[in-house]
């Protein structure tokens, strides 16, 4: 691989800066549609791999529990070259997770990458997570081509005759173009798949055939002989006149842009800087002889030379001993190495200029979602991710010996993935570590016990609860201990529309107010309190609505100091607050500023929207998963016990020949080990997944026993909080 790898490079750097004729590309689906098997047939056209072993090999899926487990964990990288019409083109690949557990690294690839292939099974056809990973690519401006995978099965499996294959994988294009048309108006009319332009293809990625229009006009190899070739099992034959390789490298040449092109629409969407200046001119250019302008998009760890920043170059060249400002720290790191990645393999190259998917070493200060310039500029947009961590794991190490390495390493894995997010727990030592599901917790406690042989003991998954409010309370007075200072605080549910759109689109306080109050109006909040927002954290807001009180601009960080330690640990049982809109009614504050300090103004502040909390009918919200269930309709009566057994519901249902689908919702609670169970209850015959689908309220049956389970867990008063504890 060595070899064939620096033969590749070669290929490669001799390429990089001629910008039209590269197109970097994610390949994105739902789990199990094939993206990692249609890669290694793209991989093994262009010669990085053996067209034999393609299919098998899943070159990509290079971490052992990947290959151990049959899917993708993390997003791969692979730059190639391909030869299209007697020109030779660079292709910056990267192969994305399809389980909903590592969406977040999707959506981090989706920012690096300008056009998309979508896999979708002939079989299954769009499912939920195709839904979630187009509506990202969309987001972020990313056209997409559409690559119908499994035609075979179709086939041979539901034994359909030819017109009726045609007929079904036309309804797969329209429910596709469906989606996008309700995402992306402004694109749908240059973007909408249709097999007569080009830019869909139909295949069989495990047995490496594939076809299109422009492929059928060139070998004379229509549907009808397709059907016919998978009907004889003639797909050997098949994948020597029809490489799937060139259909969709055919495709993605042809109909994905290059970043010249890309960039003059994606940079107003992932950049909010002065579109006038000159790096805002230089990267919508694409000009590699302009300042650096660079966006991590992940970070991995390589044994040799540490940790490696991946990302795309939007403007500007890099190249070994280039210093670059850091967004956030601001501070310049001086890059050691410049490189590409073949799968695991990273290549070192001497430069490499705007429009490229590039590694860099010696950035110890970057982290995923860091800009890096050389000269200040405003830094990219932050990538919005469309799920939350919430499910928890507390991690403690066996020996107090291993503590530093233990702090090390989940100090490391919180840096390749910031969907992990880890917090210290005080009063037992341990650490808690959240992720997005069971299996994205399964493989990080893996990657600590195996892959760093670090003896921990790890508690069994927790979830993660939020607390809200649903009435209306206040004002309710704060006194600073010393008496001398009043505060005065309503609080009321913010607004679910609201919420989602802070969450959805990463509206933060940031410099330009003017966006966020025109935004939070958009969600339906009021005027008035909009353009008084004084702080946005986790989904809550803070409004100043106090009018001419003396010396408040002086305590006002002191106030929202007190705002975000009860956001982040609310008054039922320390869980993050969500959805509370808290508004600062009046202050009375003392004129000597002795006293009115940290230790006056935070207490006094905390128990006021403590109390305020609790008087406005305080609750508890659950994560909730959606649930899609494909099973024959004879096992409807054990998934439907099965679901209701979990406090789930059925939403809706839907009958196509003997298969049902089931669309259902159920508590993330109840959902652990709920793999295990739907393959005994159906004997294994069942196709599920799942999907994050936000916060709900719990029952209020259910609302005081959780309480109660959380707070013993935490080590709390096994007794409900009141808000005279708080407020007098």
């Amino acid at each position: 691989m060595a070899t064939r790898g620096k033969k590749a490079a070669e290929k490669v750097t001799a390429l990089m800066d001629k910008t039209e004729r590269i197109r970097n590309i994610g390949i994105i689906a739902h789990i199990d549609h094939g993206k990692t098997t249609l890669t290694d047939n793209l991989l093994a056209g262009a010669g990085i791999i053996s067209k034999e072993l393609a299919g098998e090999q899943l070159f990509t899926d290079f971490y052992h529990l990947e290959q151990e487990r049959g899917i993708t964990i993390f997003a791969a990288n692979a730059s190639m070259v391909y030869d299209y019409k007697g020109e030779e083109h660079l292709i910056n690949l990267i192969d994305t997770p399809g389980h909903v557990d590592f969406g977040g690294d999707v959506t981090r690839a989706l920012r690096a990458v300008d056009g998309a292939v979508v896999v979708v099974d002939a079989v299954e056809g769009a499912m939920p997570q195709t839904e979630t990973v187009l509506r990202q690519a969309m987001k972020e401006n990313v056209k997409p081509v559409l690559y119908i995978n499994k035609v075979d099965r179709m086939i041979n499996e539901l034994k359909v005759d030819a017109q009726q294959m045609q007929i079904q994988l036309s309804k797969i294009i329209d429910k596709v173009n469906k989606l996008m048309y309700g995402m992306k108006k402004d694109k749908y009319e240059d973007w909408k798949l249709d097999a007569v332009k080009g830019n869909v293809a139909f295949g069989s990625a495990l047995y490496n055939w594939a076809i299109s229009v422009p492929t059928m006009k060139k070998t004379g190899i229509s549907f009808k002989e397709v059907f016919d070739y998978c009907k004889q099992g003639s797909m050997k034959e098949l994948a020597l006149k029809c490489p799937a390789y060139e259909a969709v490298l055919d495709m993605i040449t042809e109909h994905l842009p290059n970043p010249a092109e890309a960039q003059k629409y994606r940079v107003p969407v992932v950049w909010q800087g002065d579109a006038e200046s000159g790096i805002g001119k230089s990267m919508a250019s694409c000009d590699r002889s302009g300042d650096v302008a660079f966006m991590v998009t992940s970070i991995s760890v390589d044994p040799h030379a540490g940790e490696v920043a991946t990302g795309r170059l939007f403007s500007g060249t890099v190249e070994k001993g280039t210093e670059v400002l850091i967004s956030g720290v601001y501070k310049k790191n001086r890059i050691q190495q410049v490189g590409i990645f073949e799968g695991q393999e990273r290549v070192e190259v001497d430069k490499i200029p705007a429009g490229n998917i590039v590694a860099l070493v010696g950035l110890k200060d970057a982290v995923v979602g860091s800009t890096l310039s050389t000269s200040e500029i405003v830094p990219f947009e932050s990538m919005k991710h469309y799920s939350e961590p919430v499910v928890t794991v507390a991690v403690e190490a066996k020996s107090t010996k291993d503590l530093p390495r233990l702090v090390e390493m989940i100090r490391k894995l919180a840096k390749e993935d910031p969907m992990i997010r880890v917090e210290i727990n005080e009063e037992t030592g341990e650490h808690l570590v959240s992720g997005m599901g069971e299996l994205h917790l399964e493989i990080i406690t893996h990657r600590i016990e195996h892959d760093e042989s670090i003896p921990i003991i790890a508690s069994p998954p927790l979830v993660v609860y939020r607390e809200t409010v649903e009435g209306h309370a206040g004002p309710v007075e704060g006194k600073s201990p010393n008496r001398h200072n009043k505060f005065y605080f309503e609080v009321e549910p913010l607004g679910a529309e609201v919420v989602d759109k802070i969450q959805s689109e990463g509206i933060t306080v940031g410099k330009n107010k003017v966006v966020m109050r025109d935004k939070l109006i958009e969600a339906g909040m009021d005027k008035a309190e909009a353009k008084k927002v004084l702080n946005i954290i986790e989904g809550n807001v803070l409004v100043d609505m106090t009018k001419g009180v003396q010396y408040l601009r002086e305590t006002m960080e002191l106030i929202q100091e007190g705002f975000e330690e009860v956001m982040l640990k609310g008054p039922l049982a320390k869980e993050k607050c969500r959805g509370i809109k808290v508004k600062l009614m009046d202050v009375k504050l003392h004129e000597d500023s002795i006293h009115r300090g940290p230790a006056q103004v935070i207490p006094a502040v905390r128990s006021a929207i403590f109390g305020a909390i609790l008087l406005a009918e305080a609750t508890f919200l659950e994560p909730v998963q959606g649930v899609f269930i494909s099973i024959p309709q004879n096992l409807l009566g054990n998934v439907t016990r099965e679901i209701q057994g979990r406090r789930g519901q059925i939403v809706d249902m839907k009958t196509e020949g003997d298969m049902v689908s089931l669309q259902c919702e159920a508590p993330v609670a109840e959902m652990l080990g709920f793999a295990g169970d739907i393959r005994s209850a159906t004997e294994g015959r069942a196709l599920w997944s799942t999907e994050f689908a936000g916060f709900k309220p719990i029952p209020q049956n259910l609302f005081g026993m959780k309480i109660m389970e959380v707070r013993e867990r935490k080590g709390m008063k096994q007794e409900m909080p009141r808000a005279s504890t708080f407020v007098s």
